[in-house]
């Protein structure tokens, strides 16, 4: 049964804050800076004892999760930033960063 609209958090909300799959800094989704979002998703992949996969895969599906659930109300400057912080990710953990089109 879903929870009636306006009491508590929204369950994405409540994922991100409370996974099993890391701890995260806050607002670490809010920051101006992708390389900082970046190495603050790294920092806490690699801390975590919770994690089921490995800390690049954990740090990449929290930010993925994380698009995904703002959907069209992420204003595209945010959205631009934190796509931009994957291509960081990628750099931090050296795996093959590939020139994309961005929409």
């Amino acid at each position: 049964m879903a929870a009636s609209p306006g009491k508590g958090k929204r369950w994405s909300q409540r994922v991100t804050e409370t996974s099993d799959a890391l701890d995260l800094e806050r607002r670490v989704f809010a920051k101006d800076d992708p390389r900082s979002i970046a190495r603050s998703l790294k920092r806490s992949a690699e801390r975590s004892t919770r994690r089921k996969s490995n800390p690049y895969r954990s740090a990449m599906s929290m930010l993925t999760f994380y698009l995904n659930r703002a959907g069209e109300t992420l204003p595209k400057t945010r959205r631009a930033r934190l796509e931009a912080a994957k291509d960081e990710l990628r750099k931090l953990y050296g795996k093959d960063v590939r020139h994309r089109a961005r929409a």
